[in-house]
């Protein structure tokens, strides 16, 4: 965050402090004939960070800008990230066509081929085997020699081996790969599927979006700046967020309890504005400061919370004096 942002956060806070200070040290006093406790406006923003680091090419709001949740805040350049993106896809491609070759088995073509192999290896076995029965007629009349009817023979027996053997070629490439191939080509296939996933999740981070709808409070950024990663670029103020902070003496902690409905008036507005307690402080403050003792017990004080429903938080503005009165259920 630049020098100039940093300095003016600080003033910020010290503003809205400097103001509770002066709450506590002169005005938060109980106006016994009145109800009334002063107090101010505070609001607890919503920092939105990348979690990656990279130039800002996109800065979709400006301060006051009003956003809803899911709406566009800014982007950071993503070139490497879709790259990654398309790469994981093409992978992701690649492994699904293997597991389904690995399932299909051979090609139609590769089967026809196997298939007309094994007919004429039927054909020449047929005819081996008529063979083998004349000449061994021949062999018993004397008219063949046994080396030749041991020749027919033999090639009897490797015809048969080789109808044997096309038949179990055709039968295994009917099927698919085996078992342990297609569970590695799943597996495979799922690596690519996280893969792909996990591109996606860093191409997403460079685009961050509002988690709830708010008043854009402040930009820290501009394009074309470096973003270190982790560094807030929009504060958001979600309404829900907004509270009035005040004080009242111990003496009083007792009237009061969580869910108790209080009016809220601010200079210039024409009628109070309706919120409840939502937080009483366990710790007790002085104001002013002095050191405790039992006549001082008067000046201690405890500090309450108010809340209020979205359409009346964006009526205040953090740091606002208010006057806050308890008001009956």
């Amino acid at each position: 965050m630049s020098a100039h942002l940093a300095k003016r956060g600080v003033v910020r806070r010290l503003a809205v402090g400097a103001l509770a200070a002066t709450c506590l040290l002169a005005g938060c006093q109980p106006q016994r004939e009145t109800g009334r406790w002063q107090g101010y406006v505070e609001g607890e923003f919503v920092y939105i960070a990348s979690p990656r680091a990279g130039e800002l090419t996109s800065l979709e709001v400006a301060r006051g800008t009003a956003v809803s949740q899911g709406d566009l805040l800014f982007a950071l350049e993503d070139t490497a990230e879709q790259a990654a993106v398309r790469e994981a896809d093409q992978r992701l491609a690649e492994a699904q066509a293997r597991l389904a070759d690995a399932r299909k088995g051979l090609r139609p073509t590769e089967v026809e081929s196997l298939a007309a192999q094994l007919k004429q290896a039927q054909s020449a076995l047929e005819f081996s085997e008529r063979e083998a029965a004349r000449v061994g007629r021949l062999v018993r009349s004397g008219s063949v020699t046994e080396e030749e009817f041991d020749r027919v023979n033999a090639t009897r027996d490797q015809n048969r081996q080789r109808v044997v053997q096309l038949e179990a070629e055709l039968a295994t490439g009917k099927l698919g790969s085996r078992t342990d191939q297609i569970a590695a080509a799943e597996a495979n296939v799922e690596a690519m599927a996280a893969a792909r996933v996990r591109a996606q999740w860093n191409l997403d981070e460079t685009r961050q979006t509002a988690p709830s709808s708010g008043l854009t409070f402040d930009t820290l950024y501009q394009r074309g700046e470096w973003v270190p990663a982790g560094s807030p670029v929009v504060a958001l103020l979600p309404p829900e967020e907004v509270k009035v902070r005040f004080f009242i003496p111990q003496a009083l902690l007792g009237t009061i309890e969580l869910g108790a409905n209080v009016r809220v008036r601010v200079d210039g507005a024409a009628e109070s504005l309706p919120g409840r307690v939502s937080f009483i402080s366990p710790r007790a403050e002085y104001t002013p400061p002095v050191i405790y003792s039992r006549e001082s017990r008067q000046k201690l004080v405890f500090m309450v919370e108010a809340a209020f429903d979205r359409e009346t938080a964006a009526k205040l503005h953090p740091g606002q004096p208010v006057d806050v009165e308890l008001v009956d259920k």
